[in-house]
């Protein structure tokens, strides 16, 4: 499963360090020869996607190493590391175009010294729409394998489109002679590149201190266990998010006359189908109690 995971995000990556490169250059050439400041922008934007996809790459390898001596649960809140460096790069490109969209509309620079040529609005037609196929792309994969900083970086592809978008309206409004459109459109992006950001945060925070499973999985744990031979009851059940994985501690009843290998047997029923049935449980630690 592991190895499956890693393959994965490593071929989501490949892609995206790939795609990202050639559509910076794409869009830095368009910007240059098209005079349009807000397509060179987006260009630099397109370009931090790249080191983003390099901080998955590392954040995925170092979470599916094996557990060792000094890490003996495993690696995988490393990449809860990971999702959280997206968090701040995102957060940080989200302030930067909103900071600028702030300053131009205070200080009424709408004037442009020159008037954007079409291929610049073409530039940031195809960059719409390149980066919200990887968005979608990434995201897919994030949701399949359960990467936190694989869907980070799915956010970050679906940010590049949003800047895109607020590069096009800038030209196009540059062209048709409302300049003021490049700022108002900057600031809408800006609240929702900031609004990912969060989201990504949060949900990192979460796995890193060991929040419990939500109701319905929890749910799903006890009706698995009751349902095996010889347990009567739930009597305490805990869980907790390490990473994109789950540990749980699970004490049931048995009868009390049962012999000792009789209760363990029970227990190792328990073990064995909630392994089988819910692929993201990595440990669990099952407690017989005798019933009242």
């Amino acid at each position: 499963m592991e190895n499956n995971y890693e393959k994965s995000a490593m071929k989501v990556s490949f892609v995206s360090i790939i795609t990202n490169t050639l559509l910076s250059v794409f869009k830095l050439f368009a910007g240059i020869f098209a005079n349009s400041g807000a397509m060179i922008s987006d260009a630099i934007h397109s370009a931090s996607d790249v080191f983003s996809t390099f901080v998955v790459i590392i954040g995925v390898k170092l979470s599916s190493k094996d557990s060792d001596k000094d890490h003996p649960y495993g690696h995988e809140r490393l990449e809860c590391v990971a999702a959280i460096i997206l968090a701040t790069v995102l957060c940080a490109t989200g302030l930067g175009i909103g900071g600028t969209a702030v300053k131009n509309i205070a200080a009424g620079r709408y004037e442009m010294l020159d008037i954007p040529k079409q291929l610049a609005l073409i530039a940031a037609i195809i960059s719409i729409l390149v980066k919200e196929a990887l968005y979608r792309y990434t995201r897919i994969v994030a949701k399949k394998i359960d990467s936190g900083a694989l869907m980070a970086d799915a956010w970050h592809h679906r940010s590049d489109a949003l800047s895109s978008i607020g590069a096009f309206i800038g030209i196009l409004g540059s062209r048709l002679g409302f300049p003021i459109m490049d700022s108002l459109a900057s600031l809408i992006i800006c609240v929702f590149i900031e609004k990912a950001a969060y989201d990504i945060f949060m949900d990192a925070v979460d796995k890193m201190v060991d929040k419990a499973c939500d109701e319905e999985t929890e749910k799903r744990l006890k009706d698995c266990a009751l349902s095996q031979s010889g347990v009567l009851n739930i009597d305490l059940l805990r869980t907790r998010v390490f990473g994109n994985r789950i540990y749980v501690d699970i004490e049931i009843s048995a009868d009390g006359s049962k012999t000792l290998n009789e209760a363990h047997s029970i227990a190792e029923c328990v073990h064995d189908a909630i392994e089988q049935n819910f692929s993201k449980v990595k440990h669990i630690m099952v407690h017989v109690n005798p019933a009242k």
